[in-house]
């Protein structure tokens, strides 16, 4: 194992708490009953996946929703219920960036899309903040922004090629096994944070 100089850290379950039955429990209550088979932590179908790689717009994602399910729900109803996964920042997570930012240059690398980055700033925001959350990094790479998502090998090598740095230097932190899998074929060296870990006591 090389000496680590970054590290790149995903964002839900590692920064943010989310809980994605919320999401599911909230299309059930508007009586979208496939929703686990649209989207899951570990798998997304296509309309999700585009909504994770920028290729489709906020609109059109509203409407394929209701096309797919056959419903008429109102955008707002949309919204609500796919943000619903998206809780509460981890204090003392964000914290711990700052403790190591002396020692790594740090990253962050998250599967997200343009509703969710709206979602979160504002709940990022419920707090007085002295900075914004994207000063916590070095660099931040969203996958709508960037057009590319994880596990794919393309997605950390494009990284990894942006930020000119080598895999085998550099840790990848993230709570899903499917991620983690995709970074290690890369090269990188990896922690799978389950549920019960948080970053500020791993040792690093």
């Amino acid at each position: 194992m090389q000496k680590i100089e970054n590290i790149i850290f995903d964002l839900g379950g590692v920064l943010l708490d989310i809980d994605y039955n919320l999401t599911r429990i909230a299309f059930e209550k508007l009586g979208v009953v496939q929703f686990d088979e649209m989207y899951s932590q570990a798998n997304a179908d296509q309309l999700f996946q585009k909504l994770e790689t920028g290729d489709i717009s906020e609109g059109n994602f509203y409407k394929e929703i209701n096309r797919s399910t056959g419903l008429q729900l109102s955008e707002i109803e949309i919204r609500e219920a796919w943000n619903a996964m998206l809780l509460s920042f981890r204090e003392e997570s964000l914290t711990f960036l700052d403790q190591v930012r002396d020692r790594y240059k740090i990253f962050l690398l998250s599967n997200t899309n343009h509703i969710h980055h709206k979602s979160f700033y504002e709940i990022y925001h419920q707090k007085e903040r002295g900075k914004s959350f994207e000063q916590y990094f070095d660099k931040a790479f969203y996958s709508f922004e960037i057009g590319l998502r994880k596990p794919e090998a393309i997605c950390y090598e494009w990284v990894l090629k942006d930020l000119k740095i080598v895999p085998e230097k550099t840790l990848f932190i993230d709570d899903s096994i499917n991620n983690i899998e995709g970074a290690k074929l890369v090269g990188l060296q990896t922690v799978h944070l389950t549920a019960e870990k948080r970053i500020e006591n791993l040792g690093l």
